[in-house]
C-alpha cells in the first residue's frame, strides 16, 4: 500500500511508542495497520472509526483478545497519526 507523503520510519515509531499489540514484533509488522489508518484518515473517515478499526485488527485478527489497554492504544495511535497528518512535514 503505497502512500505518497508517508514517513514511514515515523509512522512505524508511532505503532512501536502507541499500539504495539505484539511486543518485540518485527518492526514491519504494523505497516499496512497504520498506513491502513492514515489513509481512513485522509480519506475523511472519523478518527472512533480508525479506533474501531485498530481494535477489531488486534481482538480478532491477531487473535490477542481485548485488555485493559486496548482501547486506549487505539486511541493513542490514531491521535498520532491524526496529528502527524496535520502538522508540517519537515522531510
Amino acid at each position: 500500500m503505497d502512500q505518497p507523503g508517508i514517513n514511514l520510519p515515523q509512522l512505524r515509531e508511532v505503532g512501536r511508542r502507541e499500539w504495539e499489540p505484539i511486543n518485540g514484533a518485527p518492526l514491519d509488522e504494523y505497516d499496512e495497520y497504520l498506513l491502513a489508518v492514515t489513509a481512513q484518515l485522509r480519506n475523511g473517515a472519523s478518527e472512533a472509526d480508525s479506533i474501531a478499526y485498530l481494535e477489531h485488527i488486534e481482538i480478532e485478527h491477531m487473535g490477542c483478545g481485548r485488555s485493559a489497554t486496548t482501547r486506549s492504544r487505539a486511541e493513542a495511535t490514531v491521535a498520532a497519526i491524526a496529528a502527524g497528518l496535520t502538522s508540517p512535514r519537515t522531510d
